[in-house]
């Protein structure tokens, strides 16, 4: 009984020790993402079929936004967006996701978080799905990670390789047990890395399709396979935070959950309208949870708008970084809306399909101008279309789901965001349709 009792004060001396060794350095950051997972597949946001356990606690011991945009509707823009804090069409990832077979691409001369962070001292790692550049030397090694284990796109791409640095480790990869893969270097990562500042990035490849679990997750959800990829990564998560606590990291670290974009073929958008590869809410508005024990309040949940843009400047921010002075960073410090519950710092949000503004959203409003149907395009602010010229108002906080329009109702609104769209149009020189209805 009594070495028992030493081995536990031993153990508890020792996590106090590294508590204390974590306070007096800059906090480390954790960026885990989904692949296509919608703004209702966590318990926290309403999912009633998927058991999203640690997320939830998540939730509960930080911040929750529940009007947090991904700054695009496929995978590659929205990556682009969050590393370099700059709306996607800046860095010429809007036409197309990058692929084997095509040239689509980070530029050298983009600053990603990882760069901006190793500045500060910093230590590195993105383990999952990089897809920002499917060549070698477009690889997260040659944009600020010092340690990369993964896939370079996403698992329906092929050849799909596994990498671990910069040589293939696996080919064909086993996707079955990649999540658990990537959480295992998670937590080697964070135990070799306690006692210095780090950035860790972790990309889930699901639930993007096509759709694979371990024989430990199969069939534990009410939700299918899609159910149990998801519940797989909420382990993860899990695993992650017990990682941080072990290593007396907890109290010191920033992490943060998301989504790069809404769901496809299957996942629930929650009360949104559309999903994946549209800009309706469905395919733009995402999870995001946020926890810092020692900074951030427990519990609490903001409405403001947000994007995932914002992610770099926060977190360089808090490092004691300065942004970039020869570029325009269009993400906001949102440290402020997460730690006090502050209104937001944007003006306005652009959403984006392709190389178009489609829609603006400022504060409770969002204004749409075009949507996809079919192969056409339609587009609401046409002068001859029996839509009005100013396009479709919606109030997102008595109609979230973009219903019914207001336009005729508050026509001094629907002109104010209509200006913004104008402005936003020559600001980053996008694409304007013809003036033309398509029915």
């Amino acid at each position: 009984m009594h070495i028992r009792i030493k081995i536990l004060l031993t153990s508890i001396v020792l996590i106090y020790s590294l508590i204390l060794q974590a306070a007096d350095r800059p906090p480390n950051f954790v960026i885990i993402i989904a692949d296509d997972l919608g703004y209702g597949d966590v318990g926290a946001y309403g999912s009633t079929l998927i058991r999203t356990p640690h997320l939830d606690r998540m939730a509960q011991e930080g911040v929750l936004l529940t009007n947090f945009y991904s700054s695009a509707n496929v995978c590659t823009a929205a990556r682009g967006g969050l590393m370099t804090g700059r709306y996607p069409i800046r860095l010429a990832l809007v036409n197309d996701v990058a692929r084997p077979g095509n040239e689509i691409h980070i530029a050298a001369e983009e600053t990603t978080i990882a760069e901006a962070l190793q500045g500060q001292g910093y230590r590195t790692a993105l383990f999952g799905k990089w897809h920002l550049g499917s060549r070698l030397e477009w690889s997260p090694l040659n944009n600020g990670f010092d340690e990369y284990f993964g896939l370079l796109h996403s698992n329906d791409m092929a050849p799909l390789q596994l990498y671990r640095g910069d040589q293939v480790i696996e080919d064909p990869v086993d996707q079955s047990t990649l999540t658990e893969r990537y959480t295992e270097e998670a937590v080697r990562f964070i135990g070799e890395n306690r006692e210095r500042p780090f950035l860790l990035y972790i990309p889930h490849t699901f639930p993007h399709v096509p759709l694979h679990v371990s024989n430990r997750f199969s069939g534990q959800s009410d939700a299918g396979i899609y159910g149990d990829t998801v519940e797989t990564i909420d382990w993860s998560v899990g695993e992650v935070l017990a990682a941080l606590k072990t290593n007396g990291l907890d109290e010191n670290t920033l992490v943060v959950f998301t989504s790069d974009n809404g769901p496809w073929f299957e996942g629930s958008a929650g009360p949104f309208r559309d999903r994946k590869g549209s800009s309706w809410e469905g395919g733009l508005r995402v999870p995001f949870i946020a926890r810092w024990p020692s900074v951030l309040p427990a519990g609490q949940k903001s409405d403001e708008p947000a994007m995932n843009i914002d992610l770099f400047p926060t977190l360089v921010g808090i490092a004691g970084g300065e942004l970039p002075a020869d570029r325009v960073i269009d993400g906001k410090d949102m440290l402020p809306l997460l730690r006090d519950g502050a209104n937001s710092s944007h003006e306005a949000l652009y959403l984006f399909d392709g190389d178009r503004i489609t829609a603006v959203r400022a504060g409770q409003w969002k204004l749409v101008v075009e949507s996809r149907y079919r192969a056409a395009v339609s587009r609401f602010d046409h002068p001859a279309s029996y839509y009005s010229p100013n396009g479709l108002l919606f109030d997102l906080l008595k109609d979230p789901s973009e219903t019914y329009s207001y336009t005729r109702e508050m026509p001094e609104v629907a002109a104010r965001l209509h200006s913004l769209l104008v402005a936003g149009q020559q600001q980053f020189n996008s694409a304007v349709l013809p003036q033309m209805f398509n029915r």
